[in-house]
């Protein structure tokens, strides 16, 4: 290595480190901007011939943004609505039914009318009570929101420069750089869009139990439910769990065995068997170190890092595969 190479590797990395350190406060938003992009590229390319280039990413975008905060003010409203039901004491659960089976069943008397108030009280200071708090945070999301935008915009526009300038600046022959990209983006696909398509079918799929048992509120319930079910293992249990007990509580046996027995064997399989299918086997990862990306990945950067996670760890196993099976060091 020449002092002109030695030179300029000296610029790229302190180039990198600048950069890095200038994206970090937004870290998550980058990221989170290119995964919505890679989501929706083909889409976009759908649109293209229609619009063209400049104008069918606003397009895609307005459509998207329509279609995903339509249900966040849904599920925003429904949220104040219940609070206010309970800070009233009028709730659609059955709470004198399930004080009276508490007490028959441990002899204890519960004023669970009293105790869902308070926490009505408590949930309400802490979502809407802080007002100068929501503006900050508002803010705060406002700008992140303005720059995902922008972001998914311009990827969607010039990915594919973007993606053939990497090809090009890849030292490596381009049957391996061809390869390895592909790689990549089998693993992208499976975990972006394959935890997306469990996370919506298993949702679904719970609140159709939960409807059919007489659960008030399910398309509500349902909503929480995908959101839940982006987290392997956890995910919808965490709704129609709870939901059994309360059905147990207010003396609907039937219904709360029938939804359990639904939940374990339908619900459940939905992530026993088509997490397995789309993502595991396009990702080739232990679905542990699947687990191990998604919560590290939650811990490390927020939500985002529900995707972010689990793509690290299969772009290091991407390339460790393909140094593998092109060089040999021996």
């Amino acid at each position: 290595m020449n002092r002109s190479q030695s030179f300029l590797l000296v610029c790229i990395s302190l180039s990198a480190i600048a950069s890095l350190y200038i994206v970090l406060p937004f870290l998550q938003y980058v990221l989170g901007a290119v995964i919505l992009a890679y989501v929706f590229y083909p889409f976009n390319q759908r649109l293209v011939p229609y619009f063209g280039p400049m104008i069918s990413p606003m397009v895609l975008i307005v459509g998207v943004f329509v279609a995903t905060i339509v249900p966040f003010i849904y599920i925003a409203i429904v949220l104040y609505s219940d609070i206010q039901q309970l800070i009233r004491g009028d709730t659609p659960l059955n709470s004198s039914e399930i004080e009276r089976t508490i007490s028959d069943t441990i002899g204890i008397n519960v004023d669970l009318s009293a105790q869902l108030q308070a926490l009505g009280e408590g949930a309400f200071d802490i979502l809407f009570g802080n007002v100068s708090g929501i503006f900050s945070v508002g803010a705060r999301l406002s700008i992140g929101f303005a720059l995902v935008l922008f972001l998914v915009y311009y990827v969607l526009r010039d990915g594919d420069r973007f993606v053939a300038w990497s090809h090009d600046v890849v030292p490596m022959p381009d049957p391996v750089t061809d390869r390895l990209f592909t790689k990549v983006d089998r693993m992208i696909r499976g975990v972006v869009i394959g935890h997306i398509v469990v996370a919506v079918g298993q949702g679904v799929v719970a609140g159709v139990g939960m409807w059919a048992v007489g659960i008030p509120n399910v398309v509500f319930w349902t909503f929480v439910m995908v959101l839940l079910a982006l987290l392997p293992l956890i995910g919808a249990f965490i709704v129609w769990g709870p939901a059994a007990v309360y059905l147990f509580l207010i003396g609907d046996t039937v219904g709360a065995i029938a939804l359990t027995v639904y939940g374990v064997a339908i619900v459940s399989s939905v992530d026993n068997y088509a997490r397995p299918i789309l993502i595991d086997q396009q990702v080739h990862l232990n679905p542990a170190v699947i687990l191990v990306g998604v919560f590290g990945g939650v811990y490390a950067i927020g939500v985002t890092g529900l995707f972010v996670g689990p793509v690290v760890f299969g772009v290091l196993a991407a390339t460790l595969t393909t140094f593998n099976e092109e060089y040999d060091l021996l």
